[in-house]
Parts: C-alpha cells; sequence; structure tokens
C-alpha cells in the first residue's frame, strides 16, 4: 500500500535539531526528506558525542533520509538548487529571518520558481520585524531560560535546565505539524503557502495550562499548582514514580502501602484534598515503600497504581513493552558499524515501511541530482567549481 505521503518531495535545509527531525518526522510517513548540506555539512555533526566518528543524536534525528550537498553561497550551488526546488513540494530551513533573503532562497524567490510551494520557516523567536529578538540566536536551552521553563524546574529556587531538548523535539512537531498543514491546504485549493514555527512559539505550547492571566492576578501569581502527592520516591532498591490522581487510584495506593484507612478518610477524598495535605502523606508514602524495590513496586501495582521504576535510556532498547511496540530497529552504518535505534514516531494502518538509517555527508549526491535531470556532464561542472562534493 503507498505511504501516505508517498511522492512528496521535501528539501530540508535545516541543520542542529528540532528542523531535522520535524523532516525525519515527515519521511516516516513517506515523504521523500533530501537533506541538503554545506560543504561542511550539518553542525550536528560537529557536535561533541560518547558515539566515535559520528554524532549520536544527528543519527537518531536524521534517518530515513538522502544527503546532498549543495553549496548555496556559490551561484552553481543556488542556480541547483534552484532546478531542484521546481520540482519539489516542501522547502524547510531554519536560518535567521535576515538570511533567506540574502542566500536568495526566501519565500517569494522560490514561489517565483514553484507557484504551489509550501514554504516552511524555523525560527528561534519569529519573524515579525517588531520582535527586538528576531535575529537573536535561538537554542533549546536558551528558550527554556527566556520563557520560564528553566525557573519551573527550579521550583522558586536555582533555575534548572531540563535535560534531553524537549524544546527542540517538540517543535520538531510543530514543524511537521506545520508543513502537514499546509499540504493539506494545498490538496484542496491548489495553492502553497508559507508557514511557520518557532522555538518561542514552542516553549510556550509546552506551557499552555501555565500561561493563562486572569484579570486582576499578579502577574508573579503561582500558576504551578504543586506536584501533590505524586513524584519519584526512593525505595528499597531504586526509585519509583507514582501518582495516585483520582480516589480509586488513591484507595488502591492506601491499601498497597498499609494505610488502608486513609482510603476511606474524607479528608483524602479528592485530588485536592490530597493536596492540600500533602506534607501529612508524602512521609506515609515514603515509609511504605522501603517495603519493596522499584521494580516489585511496579509489578505489585501494575494496572491498580500509576507507578513506574525509574530507568535509564538504555534499558529501552530491550525491555519486552518497546519491543512489543516495535520501536527499535537494527542499522548497518558505514563509519560505527551495527546500531540499533528508534524507528518511527507514528505508526501507520497501511503503507508502514521499514526506516533508513541517517545519511553520510554527501553520499547521494550524485543520485538525487540524476533524478532531478542533471547530466553527468553538469554534475562534473558542479563539482569542479565547489558548488557540490
Amino acid at each position: 500500500m503507498p505511504e501516505a505521503l508517498q511522492g512528496i518531495v521535501v528539501l530540508d535545509l535545516t541543520q542542529y535539531l528540532a528542523g531535522p527531525y520535524g523532516c525525519t518526522l515527515l519521511g516516516d510517513v513517506g515523504a521523500d526528506v533530501i537533506k541538503i548540506e554545506p560543504p561542511a555539512g550539518d553542525m550536528g555533526r560537529q557536535y561533541p558525542s560518547s558515539l566515535p566518528n559520528e554524532n549520536r543524536s544527528f543519527i537518531g534525528a536524521n534517518r530515513g533520509k538522502r544527503s546532498i550537498v549543495l553549496d548555496l553561497k556559490r551561484p552553481e550551488g543556488l542556480e541547483a538548487f534552484y532546478r531542484l526546488v521546481e520540482q519539489a513540494d516542501v522547502v524547510v530551513h531554519n536560518f535567521r529571518p535576515s538570511v533567506p533573503k540574502r542566500l536568495g532562497i526566501d519565500y517569494e524567490t522560490l514561489r517565483s520558481r514553484r507557484p504551489d510551494i509550501i514554504y516552511c520557516s524555523f525560527t528561534g523567536y519569529g519573524e515579525n520585524e517588531d520582535g527586538p529578538l528576531r535575529d537573536h540566536p535561538g537554542f533549546d536551552t536558551m528558550l527554556q531560560c527566556f520563557t520560564g521553563l528553566a525557573a519551573m524546574q527550579g521550583g522558586g529556587g536555582v533555575p534548572q535546565i531540563l535535560q534531553g531538548s524537549i524544546v527542540d523535539y517538540y517543535s520538531s512537531s510543530m514543524v511537521a505539524i506545520a508543513i502537514l498543514s499546509g499540504l493539506v491546504h494545498r490538496l484542496r485549493t491548489g495553492e502553497g503557502q508559507h508557514v511557520r514555527a518557532s522555538l518561542l512559539r514552542s516553549a510556550l505550547s509546552l506551557q499552555a495550562g501555565q500561561f493563562i492571566w486572569a484579570n486582576g492576578e499578579p502577574r508573579d501569581i503561582d500558576r504551578w499548582w504543586g506536584p501533590g502527592i505524586q513524584g519519584i520516591y526512593e525505595t528499597k532498591d531504586g526509585y519509583l514514580f507514582l501518582q495516585a490522581t483520582t480516589l480509586p487510584f488513591w484507595k488502591n495506593l492506601s491499601k498497597h502501602l498499609g494505610f488502608l484507612h486513609l482510603g476511606e478518610d474524607p479528608r483524602f477524598d479528592t485530588h485536592v484534598k490530597r493536596t492540600a495535605l500533602r506534607d501529612e502523606i508524602r512521609p506515609l508514602i515514603k515509609k511504605g515503600l522501603m517495603q519493596h524495590t522499584a521494580l516489585e513496586w511496579e509489578q505489585l501495582m501494575l494496572g491498580e497504581v500509576p507507578c513506574i521504576a525509574i530507568r535509564g535510556i538504555g534499558d529501552m532498547f530491550d525491555h519486552p513493552q518497546v519491543l512489543a511496540e516495535g520501536l527499535v530497529t537494527e542499522h548497518e552504518h558505514p563509519k560505527i558499524g551495527k546500531y540499533r535505534a528508534m524507528t518511527k514516531a507514528v505508526k501507520m494502518g497501511v503503507g508502514d515501511r521499514p526506516t533508513t538509517r541517517a545519511p553520510m555527508l554527501g553520499e547521494h549526491t550524485d543520485d538525487i541530482l540524476t533524478q532531478f535531470g542533471f547530466t553527468e556532464n553538469e554534475i562534473a561542472a558542479l563539482r569542479a567549481r565547489g558548488a557540490t562534493a
């Protein structure tokens, strides 16, 4: 069966993490994602990594793509890019707002080549000319600090960065949603358009439940209700996260931890009441959890209390639930040999082909140029002029 985006060609000019993984999500559902890299390669390839010879994050964020090297700063490279645009459906970049026009790849220029192009620009802070941070560099950790995420993680004390590039990965979903929405609009109307996403929009979207300011409230009102009784607890061996927000879950937790009477106590019969009395409840939970290990509690309360033993990402490669969902696949890489990695973020009912590994820099240059109608002599000329590699 055909895949959802089979036949859709995406020209991916993005670097680092959020933009590249957004394009990867499109490739997961069938798009032909062509990663266009400068001669030095995506900056993500050059970051430090514990993986010899390659960057772990780059490999994880760029599965299923083909790589071509084009130097857009050279006239020949830019003209070659224009020829690709004429046959493509989507162009995605994450340059700062002032850069595309300077390079000659702004929306108006590319629309003149392909009127129905879906053009996605992904920026740090947005593109409105009135924005004082419009051309300021933006990265995941900067936006965490700017939008209150770091302050919230600090709980009122020293601000803390949430590790794992959460804003980047969430932004990748927003990039994919913006492009998919543009494609649906084009399917209905035949019109292309310029769609936009940004780290700023994503970071605030992650906090939509806190980004509420009612009339009359002070600016610094506590917008986070607090953890209540849920949280990470130490056990006899290891740590356990548990959350008992409903009355049935609370009663089951009380039964398992040995204070059954509190499960029937009207002082604790709502989530609001239990949160208010958390200082009374949490010591009882801590004491009760010392009876077993985290893994034992996970099994004892399975299906009765939302809880899970704390694990590392390495444990996911062979956990039976992860394997049952088919989330791990194996690839052969020219530099690092065999490696296991994520399959896809979503599972389709039909047209769900296996993923392929991340590409080497310029690995598919000749194949892609040939696909877009370049002759052997033209490819050789581009290479001779340093426009490709």
